[in-house]
């Protein structure tokens, strides 16, 4: 029998080895893996599809037919914040609400939602409709973003958690790769004078699949590791033993009143905000204007379409390796620092080269590159830094609906009158990255303080020790960070 095979009896016990168990562990979760990420991952595909394809359906006609021209672009600015009013009033409470249900009947319920909703915006005749539209995408999207880092906080560790929530968000930026394509195909192809309006077709090519895939995620995505009919009792024995390990808090269908006033009041969440409010407008301006904006370099609707494809791909790829580096190393805040200064580059890249269009493109690399890698990584930073469920689930809405609000301001500092140069919007944008560089290098330091403080006063803890965070949280004196 191979080592890794191996097994030894104590006390009449089964007992595998440690090259065994470790075979062991790696199957469960290569087969969480397949059960949990394709269904997530293109759940986010399709929720930043059809949050951010108002950006194309601007080149396709949609503020001639149904704003009246909008010469100004103003109103098309609101259009396009509505969805995130909505986004950042129902962040903290669906969240938090969202632990007293099954995962898979909550996030299931969520996508149908926004995906009726999207796809209803093709049959918007006006202002009042669209917004309307985007509001109830808004309210539906709220209770599944937030929800993902702390659903894959019930079934991966500390140092799988970044990879994982990183693949996750990269999805967002291969839905502006996939948003481009299907906004050109839309465009290229001619189906007669009497079919619908581009934008029309493009909100329900994208919007039917999320109902679709809502439905498959009620039957086939698992719940929690106590109750998912995933594992058998093994797998579930060593899946809660896994989940054990590093903290053991509030768990189940249960709310810990006390950990969401700590999440109010910790001025870590705060300041992860403000971070998190810099790379989201910078994001936003990505998700309203970038066809716009490329289109000022001199290319055609249809060429600009396909050109914001390339900086999404390189965006998804650059962040899903900033995520395993930072698995690795188990040191998440020097990376998101690196990621918000290189976007702060590209932005003035833009500002200060206005008339070569290779270093402009290529900026729109570092732009993206930037801006998805902060906030991915961002994200698996508090996925663990709360340390308990509840504290997750109401501090990692907070700081993502203040972070939402930059997203109302970058939507609405690139008006038309503003064009080509956008200097405006793009200086705004290049200073709260700059800021969120700063804030980032802040709360590592932080972090490392608090961490050699705890080793002083109480020992360096066994790193798979089970740590007691239901009365303290994050706070708890064996508890350690990570920076």
């Amino acid at each position: 029998m191979a080592d890794e095979e191996k097994v030894d009896y104590h006390n009449g016990k089964r007992e595998l080895t440690p090259l065994a168990a470790v075979e062991e562990e790696k199957r469960l979760v290569r087969k969480i893996d397949r059960a949990i990420l394709p269904i997530t991952c293109l759940l986010y595909l399709l929720a930043y599809l059809d949050r951010s394809n108002l950006g194309n359906a601007r080149l396709q006609g949609l503020p001639e037919e149904i704003l009246g021209g909008d010469p100004k672009g103003l109103l098309y600015e609101w259009v396009f914040s509505a969805f995130y009013f909505s986004y950042i009033l129902f962040q903290v409470p669906a969240t938090v609400l969202s632990k007293l249900f099954h995962p898979s009947y909550w996030i299931a319920i969520m996508a149908i939602g926004w995906g009726i909703c999207s796809t209803l915006q093709a049959s918007a005749f006006n202002l009042g409709g669209i917004i309307v539209c985007r509001i109830g995408l808004g309210v539906f999207e709220a209770g599944f973003g937030p929800a993902i880092p702390v659903y894959f906080s019930l079934f991966y560790t500390k140092n799988e958690l970044g990879l994982r929530l990183g693949y996750w968000f990269g999805f967002a930026a291969i839905a502006g790769a996939f948003g481009g394509l299907i906004a050109f195909g839309v465009q290229s192809i001619h189906f007669g004078p009497n079919s619908e309006s581009d934008w029309k077709l493009l909100f329900l090519i994208e919007g039917i699949p999320a109902i679709l895939l809502g439905v498959v995620t009620w039957f086939a995505l698992p719940n929690r590791p106590e109750a998912t009919h995933l594992f058998n009792e093994r797998e579930r024995e060593l899946a809660l033993e896994r989940g054990a390990r590093g903290t053991t808090a509030d768990i189940g269908l249960v709310i810990n009143r006390r950990h969401i006033i700590a999440a109010l009041t910790d001025w870590r969440i705060l300041a992860c905000g403000t971070i998190y409010f810099g790379v989201n407008c910078a994001l936003a301006s990505i998700s309203a204007f970038l066809p716009t904006i490329i289109k000022t370099f001199g290319y055609t609707n249809a060429l600009a379409q396909l050109l914001t494809v390339p900086p999404y791909v390189v965006g998804a790829i650059v962040l899903c390796m900033t995520a395993y580096a930072t698995d690795r190393l188990q040191s998440r805040g020097l990376a998101i620092a690196s990621s918000c200064a290189a976007g702060a580059i590209g932005y003035l890249l833009v500002i200060l080269v206005p008339s070569n269009m290779h270093v402009r493109y290529f900026a729109v690399f570092l732009i993206t590159s930037g801006t998805y890698t902060a906030i991915g990584v961002i994200i698996a930073w508090f996925a663990h830094n709360l340390g308990s469920e509840t504290k997750k689930a109401a501090g990692i809405p907070m700081f993502m609906a203040i972070g939402q609000c930059g997203s109302v301001l970058g939507a609405n500092i690139y008006p038309a009158s503003d064009g080509p140069r956008y200097l405006r919007g793009f200086t705004i944008t290049c200073a709260l990255m700059a800021w969120a560089t700063v804030c980032a290098v802040i709360l590592y330091v932080s972090y490392k303080r608090d961490n050699k403080r705890r080793d002083e006063l109480y020992g360096k803890p066994d790193p798979d020790a089970t740590v007691d965070t239901s009365e303290l949280a994050d706070k708890a004196p064996m508890f350690r960070y990570i920076p």
